[in-house]
């Protein structure tokens, strides 16, 4: 009897695979549950990796004409009971303050007091604050288009929570625009959208498929909602970002109009999209193994770890001089003096590959066995470790093991420099990428029959199939699957076909799936 295979990662994958996602979080150091229900505190390696997507969506952003700004936390509930649907949509998960300080009871203990004039609700999205101050900054068509961006935190008290999925409080980005006609405003919301895509693939290395939203999946008070949907390892579907068309809807509702061109008051057309932490939680399930965590290389905080391998003195010496060589290698000379100045006495020798980026080596010259500072690194998903020991120096050589795959392969130090580092990780980053693409590609299938599309959900994946809208009949597939239509895709093959529910002829293909 062969011997089972050791993982660093309890329970496995294939064992219980919500427990390995939240094992992996543990072992990696990215966050952890707060004391506040359904909260979580984002640890400095999680939060590093949260700010290069920051960093690399913001850039997207502004190159389309985007501009950060910042709005209140706190919304009159006044604000939410102007569009019908909208709260309708989000009543359920808001949380409301009514008092403004607390006072000593009778009891001695703490008490709310100081009751609000009107209860505040603490941001779920900001449609509603927005369109207020938008009504404000326009009064000509010259004042539009209006593109706003804003980072910030929301709340959406959640019943059951999974750290960076689903979570009563949680970072995002989101986007609200304003512009003079209804074209104008369906091209930004597909302008968006397609951004996501983007960074997604690009920068993530999750292959997502671009698709609109159905009448019950969509946006509360939107017009159309778009998405990305991504495939996890599970074959369970992750919404990964949405893109809305609001029409006119919260314009009539805060009366944001606009001199025309014509000379008459109108009221605007107006957008908004949203990303979230939940992306991390995407990357995590998407590329890590039963090892760890695997980051990609445009993402990820440290993009190479340098670890010297000793046991004398004499040995420390040698390697410690040809590792710090290495690094000036890997990043320039000049950044290897300023991180020598900047980190003089310290472990570990942080030397930035790309200031913009944020990326940078790590030379680790922590005491400890190496393989302690390997296992440190892995579990961490850092895309590239360097490994050098006294023979590797007498070699003029160095080791180096992706974390992607687990190879390893022998390097001479002449071929290290900033542009070999770049390629490593550019072939690292599309390896992902494919091998992600090939997975949603094996594990999607098309179906001709309900019965068809019943046996491929219980084998979970994405199911495509003929599908004619009707909100009744989502309702039955889901009872009766669990799944729902992730997206009616962009890409159509064309003609038509019948429904696989009601055999009526449509001109649409629905991707299905169970999802997050």
């Amino acid at each position: 009897m062969s011997k089972p295979i050791q993982t660093a990662i309890k329970p496995t994958r294939e064992e219980d695979y919500p427990e390995w996602y939240q094992q992996v979080i543990k072992a990696s150091d990215l966050a952890e549950k707060s004391v506040v229900r359904g909260c979580m505190v984002i640890k400095p390696w999680g939060y590093a990796l949260w700010e290069n997507i920051m960093r690399g969506m913001d850039a997207m952003f502004k190159a389309t004409g985007v501009k950060n700004a910042y709005f209140p936390l706190f919304i009159p509930l006044s604000f939410l009971e102007k569009e019908a649907a909208h709260v309708e949509g989000f009543a359920k998960e808001c949380a409301v303050v009514t008092h403004h300080r607390l006072e000593k009871g009778p009891s001695g203990g703490l008490v709310p007091a100081g009751a609000l004039a009107e209860p505040l609700v603490v941001r779920p999205t900001s449609e509603t604050i927005i369109g207020e101050s938008f009504a404000r900054w326009i009064s000509s068509y010259r004042d539009l288009p209006v593109l706003i961006n804003q980072w910030a935190n929301v709340m959406r008290w959640e019943m059951r929570t999974r750290l960076f999925l689903r979570t009563a409080e949680f970072l995002w980005q989101e986007g609200h625009t304003a512009h003079e006609t209804a074209q104008e405003a369906q091209e930004e919301t597909l302008r968006m959208l397609g951004v996501y895509a983007s960074f997604a693939e690009d920068f993530l290395a999750v292959p997502v498929i671009q698709g609109r939203k159905t009448e019950s999946e969509k946006f509360p008070g939107a017009d159309t909602t778009y998405a990305i949907e991504a495939m996890m390892q599970d074959r369970k579907a992750l919404q990964a970002g949405t893109s809305h068309n609001l029409g006119q809807n919260f314009a009539r509702a805060f009366d944001v109009k606009f001199l025309g061109r014509d000379n008459q008051l109108q009221h605007c057309w107006t957008t908004s999209w949203g990303v979230s932490t939940r992306l991390i939680g995407a990357l995590i399930m998407a590329h890590s193994d039963d090892e760890g965590l695997v980051l990609p290389p445009r993402v990820a905080p440290t993009l190479a770890a340098i670890v010297p391998i000793f046991k004398t003195d004499e040995e420390k010496e040698r390697v410690l001089a040809y590792c710090r060589e290495l690094a000036g290698a890997l990043c320039g000379a000049e950044r290897l003096a300023a991180a020598e100045k900047r980190d003089a006495g310290r472990e570990l020798l942080t030397v930035f590959t790309d200031e913009a980026a944020c990326q940078k080596v790590v030379l680790d010259m922590r005491e400890g066995r190496a393989v302690e500072k390997h296992y440190h690194w892995e579990q961490r998903g850092v895309p590239f470790r360097l490994e050098v020991g006294p023979r590797d120096v007498d070699k003029s050589a160095f080791v180096l093991k992706t974390r992607f795959d687990g190879s390893k392969t022998f390097h001479e130090k002449g071929c290290a420099s900033p542009g070999w580092l770049r390629e490593q990780a550019d072939q690292v980053q599309a390896r992902m990428l494919e091998r992600a693409r090939t997975f949603r590609e094996e594990n999607t299938v098309v179906v001709e029959s309900y019965d068809e599309m019943k046996a491929a959900l219980a084998q979970g994946g994405f199911v495509r199939c003929w599908f004619r809208e009707d909100p009744e009949v989502e309702a039955r597939i889901k009872e009766e699957t669990k799944a729902t239509v992730r997206v009616i895709p962009f890409e159509q093959p064309g003609g038509t076909g019948k429904c696989v529910v009601t055999s009526r002829e449509t001109s649409e293909q629905a991707i299905f799936a169970l999802a997050y």
